[in-house]
């Protein structure tokens, strides 16, 4: 086995910011390895974006096109991804620690008999004992374990948004577009995928976002999340949630951050009335400043928090939205 093979994802025909970051990965192991970076797309109509994603840096664009493969039926995705696999026998396969990522991923190591580490944060080579060494949160995002793989070829890895810098465009290497037919038999398929969805993100993207303001329990009721909303909008930021407001229908379920929801590490990250639970943590444990607005001074989130500000989220957001709008004048 040799390779690297990235699993990119794609939205609105353009390839996804959390893919761009698994290139900077992929590029820094394969330089380490010695080991060509190959980065994989399935969809329709794939010319343009695989011209775009070869000046990124990669090697190879492998490509499977055709209107069946338009959809995300997993099932699909999973025999299309072990057929290329047997044909180009990676070493390593990445995939972002997205919802395509965290369905997908566990069901390929499962077919090709791999080992499977997910929502890593950084990947290393040990080249005494030859192990991959995968970097993952956890106790809530209160320590950072490493795992060493050795004995599993390949290594199935998730890559949690956020954790390297994307990749640049680099016309000096460009990489070679490789179209690879896969037939899949429909009759294969174990469950049909009747209806696609596409629910209207408004604003910025969680997993993009520099700045979250995350609103939790403490909110008290869906008016509150106004105040939220604001202080966001004056900030440039995103708006998020903790599985309370989540499950009470105050706002909904796709803005959730935590084990059920989002894994995000943005630049700031503003906690209102959110008590700080281990599942909640272990998805904005990666932030770079944390800042916890509560009036229980004993809640856990101070204890991660680098700022804590201890009050009445009605008194303080609206003493802060008006400082940072004068402050912007």
């Amino acid at each position: 086995m040799k390779g690297i093979l990235i699993c990119g994802e794609l939205k609105e025909k353009k390839i996804t910011s959390v893919s761009k970051e698994l290139i900077t990965t992929g590029k820094r192991l394969s330089s380490v390895l010695n080991q060509p970076l190959d980065l994989l797309l399935i969809g329709e109509n794939l010319q343009n974006v695989a011209e775009k994603v070869a000046n990124l840096g990669v090697g190879r664009v492998l490509t499977v096109q055709g209107p069946e493969y338009s959809d995300l039926h997993p099932e699909r995705l999973v025999a299309i991804l072990s057929n290329v696999c047997e044909r180009t026998s990676p070493m390593v396969i990445l995939f972002g620690q997205t919802d395509v990522g965290r369905d997908i991923a566990p069901r390929l190591a499962a077919k090709l008999r791999a080992s499977v580490c997910m929502d890593c944060v950084d990947l290393a080579f040990e080249e005494a004992n030859k192990a991959l060494l995968q970097t993952k949160p956890v106790y809530g995002g209160n320590a950072l374990a490493q795992w060493a793989s050795t004995n599993h070829r390949p290594h199935v890895v998730t890559m949690r948004p956020r954790s390297e810098k994307p990749a640049e465009p680099d016309p000096s290497n460009k990489g070679k577009i490789e179209p690879i037919p896969v037939e899949i038999h429909e009759a294969q398929m174990r469950s049909q995928l009747m209806e696609t969805t596409h629910q209207e993100v408004k604003g910025i993207k969680l997993e993009e976002a520099k700045v979250i303001v995350a609103g939790g329990g403490g909110i008290g009721g869906s008016e509150g999340f106004d105040l939220i909303q604001e202080l966001a909008n004056v900030l440039g930021a995103a708006v998020g949630i903790t599985r309370v407001p989540s499950d009470e229908n105050w706002m909904p379920k796709s803005l959730e951050i935590g084990q059920t929801g989002h894994m995000v590490s943005p630049s700031l990250y503003i906690a209102v009335g959110i008590s700080g639970a281990p599942q909640h943590l272990a998805g904005c444990s990666s932030s770079k400043l944390i800042v916890a607005i509560n009036k229980d001074p004993q809640a856990p989130i101070f204890d991660m928090a680098d700022i804590g500000i201890v009050g009445d989220y009605r008194e303080v957001l609206p003493a802060l939205i008006e400082k940072l709008k004068d402050s912007r004048e």
